[in-house]
């Protein structure tokens, strides 16, 4: 099963996948692609690890534009399942009808609660605390034309206290991350359910 990550930021959930893959964990999947919109530390992971990188520059494209030029990579790559890492994009209609039900994506609540357009990295963990909520988590859901709207695959809960900051929650989500995230994508591969 061939795998393409996008990825946006740090990429900590991309390292969880590539150690994961590293251990032979994941016979079946083939991470052939980290592609970004931004220079960033994901890209620089994956490059230590001799993942191929695709870095499209935005700047004077439409989202249409862009979508179409990572859209014509992907298929020349036979990509499976397309895995979001801190992909700060909303991808067009014409990039999920290129890729039915084969899009996966990570989100740091528990949606429905806390998702959607105004509510991604920090400002997640800011909410969750400000709303004394007693607990938190993480999302695995398909992507679909909607923001966090796609049909959940999996969500982890994790406790919040009242020490908790928003940096300690991340955290605590994190790790939920980076355990669950490489296992759905393991499933996924393995079974070819819903792909």
């Amino acid at each position: 099963m061939n795998i393409a990550v996008l990825a946006s930021t740090n990429g900590t959930d991309l390292q969880a996948i590539i150690d994961e893959i590293e251990a032979g964990k994941m016979p079946n999947v083939n991470l052939k692609l980290v592609a970004s919109n931004k220079k960033c530390p994901a890209l620089e992971r994956a490059q230590k690890h001799d993942i191929p990188t695709l870095y499209i520059d935005p700047t004077n494209k439409t989202r249409q534009e862009f979508d179409e030029e990572l859209i014509k990579e992907l298929k020349s790559q036979s990509i499976d399942l397309v895995v979001l890492v801190g992909y700060m994009r909303i991808l067009t209609p014409q990039f999920i009808k290129a890729f039915p039900k084969q899009i996966i994506n990570v989100h740091p609540s528990l949606i429905p609660k806390y998702s959607g357009h105004d509510f991604y990295g920090k400002s997640v963990h800011e909410a969750v605390i400000k709303n004394q909520e007693t607990e938190s988590g993480m999302t695995i859901h398909y992507v679909d034309e909607g923001v966090d709207t796609g049909e959940i695959i999996l969500q982890k809960t994790c406790p919040v206290t009242k020490e908790d900051t928003p940096e300690t929650l991340k955290q605590k989500v994190q790790e939920l991350e980076k355990k669950w995230y490489p296992e759905v994508i393991r499933n996924l591969t393995s079974t070819s359910k819903n792909i």
